[in-house]
């Protein structure tokens, strides 16, 4: 495996991690593995040297982090380990049960540290901003946790670059903690994000870790899944006619190459620019060895431009 630091922070993580939304109760969606059918996953990544796991509150409402924390606790070491969740989506019908004001926040924290039965949250993002709450009240609460040891690092996710700016700047003009990452919808099919959001983060040095790396599945040859019956979000990210001629291209090079085409779009992924490690998600172990190998598949200058030349701008996806 290899490691990076995310961004400009201190923070060493495996060049993927492994996303924990597909484990947790089926009754939350009918894709999610139980307990018993994750555990294996968890395992596998900690002694293929994977270090990085993603889940975030409102994943099975809970459940997700009560597995990964057990299961990481029964695997792994706790020292070595990136845990990383995230708070903004409503966790229960109460008014004060969702989004990012200090009252949820803090409330919320407590809650997934019980869930993942850990002292302190190595990266703890915000899944989305919230308009609705100034800024400087969520900024503040965030460096309160942070002050407070419950947790490490501050990750943001996907949103407009003026409003990561904008966090930025108040952070530091606050004298408060500051966020190192963003977790942000970019692969080989939706790449805005190469307009504004990756320069700002370079510049700014945070490390970004792409959700959707493959596309739901799309760019890794997946038609009809189980996910895919249910999912009503994919035919609204990707609905670009241009598409089919990425498909086409990564299906093509990864022939040549004799890989699996998981494996060429997660490594285009990993040549970019300040992308630290994409959130990988795996209901097949297969899946999983597959995202692994990407990491030590070096690509071409010309078959990346391959890659990249059938790409049509898109509209603005994956936050509102």
């Amino acid at each position: 495996m290899q490691y990076t630091q995310l961004g400009r922070s201190g923070l060493v993580v495996s060049r993927i991690g492994l996303g924990c939304m597909s484990y947790g109760s089926p009754a939350w969606r009918p894709w999610v593995l139980d307990e018993a059918a994750a555990q294996p996953f968890f395992r596998h990544a900690i002694e293929a040297g994977i270090n990085f796991f993603d889940t975030a509150d409102m994943y099975s409402q809970g459940v997700s982090e009560e597995i990964a924390g057990r299961a990481l606790a029964t695997y792994g070491r706790r020292d070595e380990l990136v845990i990383a969740t995230k708070v903004h989506y409503p966790m229960g019908d109460g008014p004060n049960m969702a989004g990012l004001s200090r009252k949820h926040i803090v409330q919320a924290c407590e809650a997934s540290l019980r869930r993942l039965g850990v002292d302190a949250i190595d990266l703890y993002q915000v899944h989305r901003l919230d308009p609705r709450v100034p800024i400087d009240e969520t900024l503040g609460a965030l460096d309160q946790l942070v002050q407070q040891g419950k947790v490490r690092y501050l990750g943001a996710g996907s949103c407009a670059a003026w409003r990561l700016m904008q966090a930025l700047a108040r952070a530091d003009a606050r004298g408060l903690h500051r966020f190192v990452s963003i977790q942000n919808h970019y692969n080989l099919l939706y790449r805005e994000e190469e307009r504004d959001m990756l320069p700002l983060c370079r510049d700014e040095g945070l490390g970004v870790v792409p959700w959707s790396p493959l596309a739901r599945g799309r760019l890794a040859g997946a038609t009809a899944t189980a996910r895919s019956a249910s999912d009503q979000l994919t035919p609204q990210l990707y609905d670009h006619p241009g598409d089919a001629a990425v498909i086409a291209a990564n299906l093509a090079l990864a022939q040549t190459r004799g890989v699996t085409p998981a494996e060429t779009a997660l490594a285009w992924l990993l040549h970019q620019p300040g992308v630290s490690a994409p959130i990988v998600g795996a209901t097949k172990l297969h899946h999983l060895d597959a995202a692994l190998r990407a990491v030590d598949l070096r690509l071409h200058a010309d078959e990346l431009a391959t890659l990249e030349s059938p790409y049509q701008p898109h509209a603005v996806r994956g936050f509102a």
